[in-house]
């Protein structure tokens, strides 16, 4: 619970039942209209067109948490046949944790899902997770119990056309640089999946250093949007998730830099960065 709603002390801790009722009956609107609010930001999810269209490519990543240490390594893969692509991200963990996404789509005017497989495990993550979801709606989870043995539950969900499970780093490096925000769909994993959004905005525009050559990144900020009831409470009771943050180099052909953002909810700060190869020096004769 937040402390700050306890700070101030109440005049009086019993309510009169007609005031009693008053007080539930204003509270109650106060629910119903940001609840409206909530499914109006909603409804408002969006296709991005394709401005830059994805390739073959394999990138490596490094993962860090906040003291700067290095708690594991990515590889990402792209891998496109005309206009549909599959992309393969694996973050494996120095404790032995993985975290792996599977995400096919197509990039023909528009960018549009097909499938995503998102699979968490390890002593990195609370809460295992294997969520895959394709475009239709159609949601499967599977759950390994302590006895290994596996449970599989699917079900089926009304979806939007542009929903971006797997999708917001494609999307947000296509989205036009004046735009002031854009909201995307996904499905959450959790014990009932759920349709949540995300609103993306550009935040700052800071100066970095490549070999000694100064660029512009623009800080993208992504908050997530939970919508309907669980929307109005989860800031009251502290579970809003925190905002992910990605700075994107400012070019004709933009490029992810850096993200910082929970891997899982409630989970800490990681700081995820392109990393290079280096080549070792070969042995003295």
């Amino acid at each position: 619970m937040n402390t700050s709603l306890r700070r101030a002390p109440l005049k009086s801790q019993v309510h009169a039942p007609k005031e009693a009722a008053r007080v539930f009956r204003i509270n109650f609107s106060i629910v119903l209209t940001a609840c409206c609010l909530a499914l109006t930001l909603a409804a408002s999810a969006e296709q991005v067109p394709v401005r830059q269209s994805r390739g073959t490519v394999h990138g490596f990543l490094v993962v860090r948490d906040d003291d700067g240490k290095q708690i594991a390594l990515g590889d990402s893969v792209d891998v496109a046949h005309g206009d549909r692509v599959t992309s393969h991200l694996t973050y494996r963990f120095r404790d032995g944790s993985i975290d792996e996404e599977t995400t096919v789509f197509s990039q023909r005017g528009v960018f549009r899902l097909i499938s995503d497989h998102h699979v968490q495990k390890g002593p990195s993550f609370p809460k295992p997770v294997d969520i895959l979801v394709d475009a239709s709606g159609q949601v499967t989870l599977t759950d390994i119990g302590k006895d290994g043995k596996r449970s599989v539950h699917t079900e089926h969900m009304d979806v939007p056309s542009d929903l971006a499970n797997g999708l917001p780093l494609t999307l947000l490096l296509n989205i036009k640089p004046d735009a002031p925000s854009t909201t995307i769909a996904m499905v959450a994993p959790g014990d009932k999946p759920r349709l949540i959004h995300i609103t993306i905005k550009p935040e700052q525009e800071h100066t970095i250093t490549i070999a000694g050559s100064h660029r512009q990144v623009t800080d993208y900020s992504l908050h997530i949007e939970l919508g309907g009831v669980a929307g109005v409470i989860a800031p009251i009771l502290g579970k809003q998730p925190k905002d992910i943050h990605v700075w994107v180099l400012k070019d004709a052909v933009p490029v992810f830099i850096r993200e910082d953002g929970e891997f899982y909810a409630g989970g800490p700060i990681w700081h995820v960065q392109q990393v290079s190869a280096n080549f070792e020096s070969p042995a003295a004769p």
